[in-house]
């Protein structure tokens, strides 16, 4: 199974790989949508959408800076078959300019934490929000480490947003962490594919 979903992601085209991406964010907002409907009387989940607050950045911010500082640390330290899911991020993010590495991150972040946090967590409990996030990545379940690493980062987001009731907060926090990861990733590639053009020549 692991061996056909890399054999997928390395054949797919950047137009598909950007159709896909995009696709399964308006089908979780649409997702959002129904059961907001379903679930909660006016959207009141949206209550839970503020702005004005300062935690946006002193917790949100912050706590999302810190989680990118120990991911890149971990990826020096650790073989890196550890954080190998099979190229699709690498394919996402390698290749896009930075304002459109912002652009998907910003999507990702709020198509996600409206569901997982303003509708499952809110309904539901942080521990089902947490494990229905972990089991929605999909191709991290190939790969030990990184499921037990989008457990954990499941269930911090969860807790912050526990703590804050602020869905702002997570949206934010869960934008610095991808939007920073991204460009960790693209200008990485940018390095790495440098180096072999400076061995090669």
């Amino acid at each position: 199974m692991n061996n056909k979903y890399n054999k997928i992601i390395k054949e797919l085209t950047d137009k598909e790989l950007l159709f896909h991406l995009y696709a399964t964010q308006i089908v979780l907002l649409l997702i959002t949508f129904v059961l907001g409907i379903l679930f909660y009387d006016h959207f009141s989940f949206l209550n839970q959408l503020k702005w004005n607050d300062i935690r946006i950045l002193t917790i949100g911010a912050m706590a999302g800076l810190l989680v990118v500082i120990i991911d890149i640390v971990l990826m020096k330290w650790l073989p890196s078959s550890y954080y190998h899911d099979g190229g699709l991020n690498e394919k996402i993010f390698q290749n896009r300019n930075i304002f459109h590495i912002a652009w998907i991150t910003v999507t990702v972040a709020f198509s996600e934490e409206m569901l997982f946090r303003g509708i499952i967590q809110t309904r539901f409990g942080l521990i089902v929000a947490s494990l229905v996030f972990a089991v929605i990545h999909y191709r991290y379940l190939f790969n030990w480490f990184l499921f037990i690493n989008i457990v954990l980062l499941s269930f911090l987001i969860g807790f912050i947003y526990e703590w804050t009731n602020n869905l702002a907060v997570t949206i934010v926090m869960h934008f610095v962490i991808d939007f920073l990861l991204g460009i960790h990733i693209k200008y990485k590639n940018f390095k790495d594919n440098e180096q072999e053009g400076l061995i090669n020549e």
